[in-house]
């Protein structure tokens, strides 16, 4: 950021007067203040002449216009802060926008009373693609038939939104069904990082779920066999039991192994207990079939993962999340806008892609990148989110 743009607070004058002065749009001025990034249209020592010109009108003091191109200096003299240091990686991280709320000014300047991508209040309130539709039925299918399920995808792609749907379908359907979810709060793959969830935690929960007023046994193996004859109990009176674990890309191996066994516990030649397991890409090189450790896991396990959004589409969940929040799409942002966001959250892929590309179109990308935009949109006087507004975050 330059300190240019500190000099312009200080004389009293929004970024809107220099970009009218310098006949340049609004996003640009934003780009050079807040990035540094000068328009290659134009000659940089001739811009920054009638730049000075312009603070010089203002009554902006001569030391102050010196060093109005100069970048911010960093909190500390001696050692650069961490999280302002770019290192080179290759490629932009888009995903690492942080958390974006939308600013009163913004309500106001957008006629919005409630954030269009805040967490879903029902179902109703969820958008379903053709991939998410498959997901979502395969999840449905396997709690209430069986079997044994990974589903994998990035943060903020929508794992968890499944899963708490499955729980209100099983629930509003009057499915004969229990969910049985381990607590994962803690759960990391290691010692040394959090608690491990073992073979032992899962049990418990299960004990607890299918026979909450049985006593638990002391020993391991009287407490799996109690945990078997509840579970025959349950199914004799008509239920199935269907083991949810989010956050099981932080399963240890040993844990992995284990709920093969679990997945083992039947009655006659009617499994007992589905598992549904949910998680990150991490869990994609867990259940590798080269891990010679897990591969009765992964010859009985399968895998399902979240795709991003279609670029085709993403018009269309634009339109979704801003209906369900009471606004007209265009009222917001434009095609060009729309665009932009799409080429934003993609990015060269090093794997060889067919369309040479890696698209990060995941719901809370989205939404971080469109409430970022519609705040500087506010900021700037723009009446919807353009290119331009989009390319200046």
């Amino acid at each position: 950021m330059l300190k240019l743009k500190h000099v312009l607070q200080g004389i009293g004058k929004p970024q809107t007067a220099l970009a009218e002065s310098l006949k340049l749009s609004d996003a640009t001025v934003a780009q050079l203040l807040n990035h540094g990034q000068w328009p290659r249209s134009l000659d940089c020592e001739d811009l920054q002449g009638r730049i000075r010109v312009f603070l010089t009108e203002c009554g902006a003091n001569d030391a102050d216009i010196a060093n109005a191109f100069e970048e911010v200096d960093l909190p500390c003299a001696n050692t650069a802060d961490p999280a302002l240091v770019k290192e080179p990686s290759g490629e932009d991280e888009p995903m690492l926008l942080p958390k974006q709320t939308l600013q009163p000014s913004t309500r106001k300047a957008f006629g919005l009373f409630r954030d269009p991508f805040d967490e879903l209040q029902c179902a109703q309130d969820m958008w379903v693609s053709p991939d998410i539709r498959y997901v979502r039925e395969i999840m449905y299918q396997t709690a209430r038939h069986g079997g044994f399920l990974a589903v994998v995808g990035e943060t903020g792609a929508g794992k968890s939104t499944l899963r708490r749907d499955l729980v209100n379908r099983i629930t509003e359907g009057s499915e004969q069904v229990i969910i049985i979810e381990p607590y994962v709060l803690s759960s990391e793959d290691s010692e040394a990082k959090g608690k491990a969830l073992k073979s032992t935690h899962i049990a418990e929960s299960m004990m607890a779920a299918v026979a909450p007023l049985a006593k638990p046994k002391s020993s391991p193996e009287a407490r799996f066999a109690q945990l078997h004859k509840a579970l025959k109990e349950s199914h004799a009176a008509g239920y199935r039991h269907c083991l949810v674990i989010e956050e099981a890309h932080s399963l240890p191996i040993s844990t992995l192994k284990h709920l093969k066994r679990i997945l083992e516990l039947e009655v006659g030649f009617t499994k007992l207990v589905s598992i549904i397991m949910i998680g990150q890409p991490e869990l994609n090189v867990k259940l590798s079939s080269r891990n010679a450790e897990v591969r009765e896991v992964v010859q009985r396990c399968e895998r399902v993962t979240f795709e991003p959004v279609e670029e085709a589409r993403l018009e269309e969940f634009l339109k979704f999340r801003f209906d369900r929040a009471g606004k007209v799409l265009a009222e917001i942002i434009d095609a060009s806008g729309i665009q932009a966001i799409a080429e934003r959250l993609s990015q060269p892929s090093r794997r060889g892609s067919p369309d040479g590309t890696m698209s990060q179109l995941y719901p809370l990308a989205i939404g971080n990148l469109v409430i970022a935009a519609m705040n500087l949109a506010a900021q700037l006087g723009v009446p919807v989110v353009t290119a331009d507004v989009v390319k200046g975050v």
